[in-house]
């Protein structure tokens, strides 16, 4: 295969992709809620819950949030066959593929190029959905696959081996510039710095002082690899290959295969910096201290490997749910700890924090708590009935659950709560595409502004100012039939140094008349633009196309949805 050559995953109905109403969102604000009284200088009030469908609802945010989410967290329907209570978890792998491509690439899209996409993913699909994953963000852009420990004891019932695993798969934007943030060091990891000197070293002001707690690192490296062990294999000869006289006068080599990691210079100067431990017999062979108070505030590099002690598992996550809804409680949450977890190495505070399948809420939850800016989307009921109710006890205070201890959690902040207008055009009785009777004159103009491009912002001056793409560049939407001396009176308002573009349901007179303005009808100058009046996009079944038969063969799923 050549460098040029791209690897790339195939399935049935690949080709085929969905032309996306970029739909405009609705606030509700009888959903939405903030604290009573401010808790904090820091709280946050511009979170966002969407209801809908949330490929469309990837597709409203592209316009406001293209490069400006910077941490990504997904929790999809891992397409296991099973029939979960709030997911119809089984959908025909082909399809499955094509709707997370679709969602991957507008989540790359609104990703920041310093940002990353974390997945949830069991065996089932995860080696497909890497496959695909590299497809749409570049293997090169591949950062880890992550494996966390989901379940600490066997399950009995298991016919095979007992799963007690799920991935993360981590990706960034841009890997060249994309680093992880390091996590906080825990009481077990600092334990092992139990060495202690009483004098370390003396000061500017010429006092003796103590560092504190050590470690005893290895002072030797490798030549085996990197550019130091090309030189050697080279040459046969490394600077850092000398002799050591320890205390007790016993001279030693590093052992074959390494070299000190320092020069010989440097390690004179860390000898008398009290840096270089020989043992309390000064006969070791020399180690690093390791000072817990210098590399305290660097905290730990995250590994690959999460265990269920340190970020939670499905008990844990279940047994949270429960604290805000005993009677239907979410049947595939994740614990706040794991979503602690990505969000620290992810994200800063004030960041945005984005979640398409918002599921039981976590994501918000967490982000909320740790101080980042959150949207999470859901289509299935349980965004009323498990996911508003957790994030009002997250912002009175009143849940003390999950993290909420360890980062000090006291509430505050708010949310608002949108949903998906409705597709701009309808078929009436006669089976022509107009413009919907639910969408009012405001609706409109901002959908108008919307499917063109325009950023929609009316000016409280100018009638013909809806939005604009330019300082000199504008918008006008009107459902009027313009006539001759109407449209020529607004071509001298605009004048020759700004440019308007004007969308109304019908005029009179030819469009290249007026110098100014670019004349089009509405709905035919969208009409070709997107799938009109389809509402969900959902990963269910019964809203899928049937895949084609091939001559002679109804398709598998045909036959299956058939049943």
């Amino acid at each position: 295969m050549s460098k040029k050559q791209k690897l790339e995953l195939t399935w049935i109905g690949k080709e085929n992709r969905p032309k996306l109403e970029p739909r405009i969102l609705l606030e509700d604000p009888a959903k939405s809620y903030h604290a009573k009284h401010r808790v904090t200088d820091n709280d946050l009030f511009d979170n966002r819950l969407i209801f809908g469908d949330n490929l469309l609802a990837l597709k409203a945010l592209e316009q406001e949030f293209t490069g400006k989410i910077k941490c990504e967290f997904i929790d999809p329907p891992y397409n296991t066959g099973s029939a979960f209570t709030h997911y119809d978890d089984g959908v025909e792998h082909s399809l499955w593929l094509s709707l997370i491509r679709d969602r991957l690439e507008l989540l790359k899209r609104l990703l920041a190029d310093d940002g990353s996409l974390w997945i949830t993913i069991d065996d089932t699909e995860s080696h497909y959905l890497k496959v695909l994953c590299d497809e749409i963000f570049g293997r090169e852009n591949f950062v880890a696959n992550v494996v966390w420990q989901k379940k600490s004891s066997p399950q009995p019932n298991a016919v095979w081996l007992s799963d007690s695993h799920d991935h993360v798969l981590v990706y960034a934007k841009n890997k060249r510039i994309w680093r992880p943030n390091k996590l906080g060091r825990t009481e077990e990891q600092n334990a092992i710095y139990r060495h202690s000197d009483d004098f370390d070293g003396i000061d500017a002001e010429g006092k003796q002082y103590g560092r504190g707690g050590w470690f005893p690192g290895d002072a030797t490296a490798s030549l085996r690899g990197g550019q130091r062990g090309a030189q050697f294999a080279r040459t046969g000869h490394s600077a850092n290959v000398y002799e050591i006289t320890v205390p007790s006068g016993r001279k030693i080599l590093p052992p074959a295969g390494t070299c000190w990691r320092f020069s010989k210079e440097r390690f004179e100067e860390m000898v008398k910096d009290h840096r270089i431990t020989f043992g309390d017999s000064g006969n070791n062979r020399p180690c690093v201290k390791r000072f817990l108070s210098e590399i305290q505030e660097n905290g730990v590099v995250p590994m690959t490997v999460w265990h269920y002690e340190d970020v939670g598992e499905n008990r844990v996550a279940a047994a949270e749910i429960k604290e805000f809804n005993r009677d239907d409680p979410f049947t595939t949450p994740k614990p706040e700890r794991l979503l602690e977890r990505i969000l620290t190495i992810g994200s800063h505070p004030n960041d945005w924090v984005l979640d398409s399948f918002g599921g039981s809420g976590t994501t918000g939850a967490v982000a909320h708590k740790m101080g980042r800016r959150w949207i999470m989307v859901e289509l299935g009921e349980h965004c009323h009935t498990h996911i508003i109710p957790r994030l009002k006890m997250v912002i009175d205070g009143t849940d003390q659950g999950g993290i909420s201890e360890a980062v000090g959690w006291k509430g505050g902040g708010g949310f608002r709560y949108y949903r998906l207008a409705p597709s701009l055009l309808e078929k009436d009785k006669w089976g022509n595409w107009v413009i919907s009777k639910k969408f009012n004159a405001a609706m409109l103009t901002e959908a108008v502004c919307k499917l063109e491009g325009f950023q929609y912002a009316p000016s409280d001056t100018l009638y013909w100012q809806h939005g604009h793409s330019t300082e000199r560049d504008f918008i006008y939407v009107t459902t009027a039939n313009l006539n001759h001396a109407q449209l020529e009176q607004l071509n001298d308002e605009v004048g020759t140094d700004r440019s308007l573009l004007v969308l109304c349901t019908a005029f009179r007179g030819k469009a290249d008349r007026y110098p100014n303005l670019t004349v089009k009808k509405i709905p035919k100058q969208v009409l070709s633009r997107c799938e009109w009046s389809h509402d969900d996009y959902s990963l269910q079944v019964q809203n899928l196309p049937k895949a084609p038969a091939k001559p002679g063969q109804q398709s598998l799923f045909a036959e299956e949805a058939s049943k």
